[in-house]
């Protein structure tokens, strides 16, 4: 008997789990599926069509399925299918409390009915009534979210308390009947992609915008398992996906399952194969590099970043196309958002050849001396933690003729007058490091700044001296009664 469900989170799959679907199936779920199987999945042996059973008026307890023959399964699974259609208001927790307590037992044995293996039993029938009644309780109108109730500009996603549906006793349940007749073994793929059809899986996608967080895992999960078990079934997903974001980036940028969909996309990018296919280039350039533009892109940063991580890795020709594409997007006044962006940048750098790198290091240091100055302490400090990463280093150390005169006067300029102490002292090491690293080229970037500000500080004073020309002049004009034609002062 299915005794209980836990919820538990989606952990990010290693390499080694390249293209396999993630280990968690659901949240909690303890199902261990033989993947070798797949190739030579089970004939279901019946293929007389079931007789349907006469329509049910209201819910009613049935008998369990070991007190039954087994001849006699296949009608009282249509029977119990049929009990679970009766939907229920569950904003009201008194009203059908017997209905509903039925029902939720009925969910119970179906699923403990599914995952015992006896599910190789059942005929197509049974199976595109058993999808039929999964469709009636899960697709149905979100709730709005908080922001559209109110009318108000929606508040900070990470602030927002989680929205949590009062039926989710009963949706937890059909979403884990779904999510066991998708891993199953005994599951016929040729048979099931007839009910688990594009229509479904559009539907499916859509729910990923609920505010609940179980069902937004449930999904992922049971998404992800559609998309390893059904091929045919891959490009119409991926291209579904896009949309999605299209959507968000572009339109409406207030989409709940970004992150879940990204955690997919992720172990999908882990399964690609090399050379890389222009379709998944494109889907970097298009999709996962403009989804930094959005104000809620800390919610799912970490996807994110580990999607780009994932394509840079893959291939390392693309590195240069990912650091480009994150100065594009660069935050100008968002300091938490420059913090993430410092972050994902040295992952990416840590998977950046030299080769790469030398491409776009003028532009990428240019961004990174503006950092260092920043008035945010803790920008300007991971900006500086960069120097802390021995890869990094060694990319710098074989260009640093190309870097040192970039960053100088940033560093000189923290130096002088940042106001944060900790700012001011990795300033002072990674000066010492760049002196020992090489001390001709550093006392050549030190000479040269010094001679840029003599030269700005004469240019002030130039400046400073025509103003005080101009000011001399107006003030003679005006004792003399300044009555006459205007004159032009030039230096």
């Amino acid at each position: 008997m299915f005794k209980k469900i836990m919820k538990g989170g989606h952990r990010k799959p290693s390499k080694s789990e390249a293209n396999e679907p993630p280990s968690s199936y659901g949240p909690g779920s303890n199902v261990v599926v033989s993947h070798a199987s797949r190739g030579a999945l089970v004939q279901s042996p019946v293929t007389a069509a079931t007789p349907q059973p006469p329509p049910m008026t209201s819910v009613e307890p049935l008998p369990l399925f070991r007190d039954v023959p087994v001849s006699e399964r296949q009608a009282l699974f249509l029977r119990k299918v049929q009990n679970c259609c009766f939907l229920f208001d569950f904003t009201d927790t008194v009203k059908n409390a017997r209905e509903k307590d039925i029902k939720r037992q009925t969910l119970l044995e179906l699923v403990d009915f599914i995952q015992s293996g006896a599910s190789k039993i059942i005929s197509e029938s049974c199976q595109e009534e058993m999808v039929k009644m999964v469709s009636l309780n899960i697709f149905r109108s979100l709730p709005p979210g908080s922001h559209e109730n109110t009318g108000q500009e929606p508040a900070d996603p990470e602030e927002e308390e989680p929205y949590l549906d009062p039926s989710w006793p009963h949706l937890q349940l059909v979403y884990e009947l779904l999510l066991r007749y998708v891993v199953s073994t005994d599951t016929d793929t040729k048979v099931a992609k007839r009910y688990i059809h594009h229509s479904f899986v559009l539907k499916l996608l859509d729910l990923f915008d609920s505010e609940d967080p179980r069902e937004r895992e449930y999904l992922k999960t049971i998404l992800h398992r559609i998309y390893g078990k059904f091929m045919v079934h891959r490009p119409f997903i991926r291209k579904a996906i896009n949309n999605i974001f299209y959507r968000f980036i572009y339109e409406t940028e207030r989409h709940s399952g970004i992150g879940e969909l990204l955690e997919i996309l992720g172990s999908i990018i882990n399964g690609f194969a090399l050379p890389m296919k222009e379709e998944h280039k494109l889907f970097l350039i298009r999709v996962l590099i403009p989804l930094h533009k959005p104000k809620p892109m800390a919610v799912y940063h970490q996807q994110l970043s580990y999607c780009i991580v994932q394509f840079v890795e893959k291939d390392y020709k693309l590195a240069d196309t990912v650091i480009r594409g994150l100065l594009k997007y660069w935050p100008v006044t968002n300091c938490t958002k420059e913090n993430l962006f410092l972050t994902e940048l040295e992952e990416v750098l840590e998977a950046t050849q030299p080769v790469e790198f030398q491409r776009c290091m003028v532009p990428l240091f240019q961004q990174i001396g503006r950092s260092l100055n920043s008035s945010h302490f803790q920008v300007a400090e991971r900006a500086l933690f960069l120097w802390n990463n021995e890869h990094i280093v060694g990319l710098i150390a074989q260009n640093r003729t190309v870097i040192l005169p970039i960053i100088y006067p940033a560093l000189e300029k923290n130096i002088q007058s940042h106001w944060n102490q900790a700012v001011h002292g990795l300033t002072t090491n990674i000066k010492k490091m760049f002196m020992e690293m090489d001390p001709e080229l550093f006392e050549e970037c030190q000479r040269q700044y010094e001679e840029k500000q003599a030269r700005s500080k004469e240019v002030e004073e130039q400046r400073l001296l025509s103003w005080k020309r101009l000011a001399e002049a107006a003030a003679k004009r005006d004792r003399v009664g300044g009555g006459g034609e205007d004159h032009m002062i030039t230096s």
